[in-house]
């Protein structure tokens, strides 16, 4: 195991969205065991969701630091985080966590960390660094897939995709494809971040699932790219939501199915419908999270189809807001996930060993999607030629991942994936750790400036 022998402090600061969040709380706790000091940065509304993942054992090795965003009229406290954040106020959290800059300054004046790893949407963040001589490095969140997606198309416009033949956006995703790919602001903050990272990208992959589209994003961007491992949490086994796993443990083995879309997706009445419709014609158990934005009054029972869960029975749990995912998903009456692809959902899928029913909704997640049918560890629900989700074809998708034949080879590929992850344990952290103390070494311990950030 690589350890660092001297005791080197790390200033963490991630995007405001859960799924960038836990990923960063999950390295934290690999560093704090070689020796590192970590300072985690965010929101109090962020930090306040974390605070009883932090157990006593890690004590003053990981400390929460609160970064305040001003205070807009429309952008109250509590959506200082995209968790539940209603859609149209997205475009104003960004402009509020870049406003947060010179408060991030002061952070990073007062703390003086030996390293600064920061994430995809704010270049603001290594070029304060820089000034006060801090390295920077940049940790990646998403698939080396879609990184090298985005890569290749900011670089190349016009060029196809080298693996266009499984890794490509159906007509019906066209909209999402020129959201993600087209040179807007997100995209600009996104290839200013890869391009002042000190040398080395971290991204949260392995090679056995995305060898060659790390080796891709390290040929575009000219710098060394060290996959961290999935970082999925291990489950917390306690009281909480006792009834969601009471209810679990009087369904047989491998009989029902997981059905979550995330922190930040809010499905679509006519996409509510067809899950509702495809989960009524599988034959199968699930337990289904159902969410809203943060302010909408919804009653679950009203907004989904009518008569459902009388005709469902006891078949069906909904379950409103937010469910323990990876205790769920380890369960062993869990056969299926139906996921919306968020990478971090994927990862968890792999590493409980879970065969994944793919959903994607949008952002990176159709391109997760075609990763995990390249696999071989999930089964693509594929939309109508509009995008609608047709409950026949879910269903169908269901029975097949689950109990069908179809599924027989995706359920072994899900159950050697969980084997590999439980052999390799940490190695990947062995190679970051190598990486994280050269860069720690390149401070310059005088604390000098450099010039005034423009």
């Amino acid at each position: 195991m690589e350890e660092n022998q001297t005791i080197s402090s790390i200033l963490m600061l991630p995007w405001l969205a859960h799924g960038h969040v836990s990923p960063y709380l999950e390295l934290a706790k690999k560093l704090t065991a070689r020796n590192f000091n970590i300072y985690l940065c965010s929101t109090p509304i962020n930090l306040s969701s974390i605070r009883s993942k932090i157990s006593p054992k890690f004590g003053k090795s990981i400390q929460l630091i609160e970064l305040n965003l001003p205070t807009l009229p429309n952008l109250p406290p509590q959506y200082h985080t995209t968790n539940g954040l209603p859609p149209h106020l997205m475009v104003t959290l960004k402009e509020a966590f870049e406003m947060a800059s010179p408060n991030f300054c002061k952070i990073l004046r007062t703390l003086m960390p030996d390293l600064l790893i920061y994430d995809l949407l704010q270049p603001w963040a290594p070029e304060a660094a820089s000034y006060y001589n801090i390295p920077a490095v940049e940790f990646i969140t998403c698939s080396a897939t879609m990184t090298s997606c985005m890569l290749h198309f900011f670089q190349t416009p016009g060029i196809q995709f080298p693996y266009s033949s499984t890794i490509f956006f159906r007509d019906y995703e066209s909209a999402i494809a020129n959201k993600l790919l087209e040179r807007d602001g997100d995209a600009n903050r996104v290839a200013q971040c890869i391009e002042r990272s000190s040398k080395v990208l971290l991204i949260k992959s392995f090679k056995e699932i995305e060898g060659k589209y790390n080796d891709y994003v390290s040929c575009l961007s000219g710098k060394k790219v060290v996959p961290v491992g999935p970082l999925v949490q291990d489950p917390v086994h306690d009281n909480e939501d006792s009834t969601i796993m009471e209810w679990l443990n009087t369904k047989g083995k491998y009989s029902t199915v997981f059905v979550s879309f995330g922190s930040e997706y809010f499905l679509s009445k006519e996409d509510l419908e067809g899950v509702a419709h495809g989960l009524e014609l599988s034959s199968l158990n699930f337990v289904w999270v159902v969410r809203f934005p943060k302010g909408e009054n919804i009653i679950v029972e009203e907004a989904l189809p009518k008569g459902f869960l009388k005709r469902v029975g006891e078949r069906g749990k909904i379950v409103n807001g937010w469910a323990p995912q990876a205790k769920i998903l380890n369960h062993s009456s869990i056969g299926g996930f139906v996921s919306h692809c968020g990478w971090n959902s994927v990862l968890e899928g792999m590493r409980f060993g879970v065969p994944i029913i793919a959903v994607p909704m949008h952002l990176d997640q159709p391109v997760n999607a075609r990763l995990l049918e390249e696999v071989g560890a999930g089964m693509e629900v594929v939309r109508g030629s509009t995008g609608k989700i047709h409950g026949e074809d879910m269903a169908e998708i269901i029975n097949q991942v689950v109990k069908g034949p179809r599924g027989e080879p995706v359920r072994k590929k899900a159950r050697d994936l969980r084997e590999k992850l439980e052999l390799k344990g940490d190695e990947e952290i062995d190679e970051v750790v190598k990486e994280l103390v050269q860069l720690c070494l390149t401070k310059d311990k005088s604390n000098g400036l450099h010039q005034p950030i423009q």
